[in-house]
């Protein structure tokens, strides 16, 4: 049976306002089959945001009913698994700006590259932005710090992995190329060093700083099989949001794991309160919710060997 999307003559009947209801038993079928996949929790006070997303997408495919769409997306075929990455694009939101939170880049440069030893070997950092959506974050890390780099006449050899679950997002952060009307609040300095026009109302992020990044479809649920290598600094700002609170703390142990030796971890502020792990000790600053990993002499001896390993491969992105 070929499905009614494949089926191009196929006449859909919607309500006027184009959103049908959904029995409580569907919406917990949605709800289960989201969490399941993707941990994400979506409750009740949520299904007007699940029902007008999923119309469209039924609507564009010549779907009438909920149900005829869950069957088709949970389908063991290759069609129904790409349908499903579709959906999740369009459930998860993407909301990012260019420097989007002055407050924790300072906290970076102030609580870590100021305390870095320059004085001996070019020190590597590794930095991990969790849930980078399109790549605002990731490249506004990149351009804060290497600025600063700059200006203190500092060398460091930076690398920044972005990871998401859309993967239509991270092919948005592949390209780097951004409207014009994204950098508004962006100092010309900025664009001036980091940025080259494409066309008349895009820029293009600078090869330079593109090769530094690496991006990865990632789903957090699954954290526990990422064979990551030790981080210096961790980014896990408005994702947690998504997750209740048993897998918020899932999550952030199975990251505490992926922290080296002194390692930050930031979030954003409020996303978890009262969560207490003995690896890591809270860092005091206002508007900024981090945490640093206590340092253990096997743990040095440990990530000094994997940084190694790091810095060869970043001298070989810039030969």
């Amino acid at each position: 049976m070929v499905p009614k999307h494949e089926n191009k003559t196929s006449v859909v009947s919607w309500p006027m306002n184009g959103i049908k209801d959904i029995s409580d038993i569907e919406f917990n079928l949605w709800a289960e089959l989201l969490k399941e996949r993707t941990g994400i929790v979506l409750s009740k006070q949520r299904k007007s945001f699940l029902l007008s997303k999923l119309t469209i997408r039924m609507q564009e495919l010549g779907i009438e009913k909920y149900r005829e769409y869950f069957s088709y997306v949970t389908f063991a075929t290759t069609g129904s698994r790409v349908e499903w990455e579709v959906l999740v694009d369009r459930l998860t939101v993407h909301e990012t700006r260019f420097f989007r939170d002055a407050r924790a880049l300072s906290f970076i440069t102030k609580n870590y590259f100021e305390k870095l030893d320059f004085s001996k070997a070019t020190p590597n950092v590794h930095i991990w932005s969790v849930g980078c959506a399109t790549g605002e974050e990731p490249y506004s890390l990149l351009m804060y710090i290497d600025k600063y780099l700059k200006d203190k006449n500092k060398k460091c050899y930076l690398a920044v992995t972005a990871s998401d679950i859309s993967q239509k997002a991270l092919l948005v952060g592949k390209k780097a190329i951004y409207p014009c009307d994204r950098f508004q609040s962006v100092s010309s300095e900025y664009i001036d060093n980091y940025l080259e026009k494409v066309d008349a109302t895009h820029y293009q992020i600078k090869e330079a700083l593109r090769k530094r990044i690496c991006f990865n479809r990632f789903n957090l649920v699954n954290l526990d099989k990422n064979p990551a290598e030790k981080m210096n600094i961790i980014v896990c700002q408005n994702v947690l949001i998504y997750f209740n609170r048993e897998t918020r703390i899932m999550i952030l142990n199975q990251l505490v794991e992926r922290l080296a030796p002194g390692g930050l971890l930031i979030m954003g502020a409020g996303e978890i309160s009262g969560w207490i792990n003995k690896k890591i000790s809270p860092v005091q600053q206002d508007g900024v919710l981090a945490f640093q990993k206590k340092t253990t002499a096997a743990e040095v001896v440990a990530t000094g060997a994997s940084q190694t390993t790091l810095a060869d491969e970043l001298q070989e992105r810039e030969a």
